[in-house]
């Protein structure tokens, strides 16, 4: 996953060539780290909220 971010990287900083500043590069590489730990939350939901309170209204059937 980190090589993956590391690539990323590498991509976007080449497609702007020139940063103004340290900042603005420091800007996009946080940027890119959110957006991968998002994608990363949003692909590895194993159980939602959803199928939770579905899972406990079975169980509060099952007790009655």
């Amino acid at each position: 996953m980190l090589e993956r971010l590391n690539e990323e990287i590498k991509r976007r900083t080449q497609v702007v060539r020139i940063f103004p500043t340290d900042q603005s590069c420091l800007r996009l590489i946080r940027a890119l780290a959110v957006e991968t730990y998002e994608n990363w939350l949003e692909q590895h939901r194993y159980l939602t909220m959803e199928e939770l309170r579905e899972h406990k209204k079975l169980i509060m059937r099952q007790a009655a």
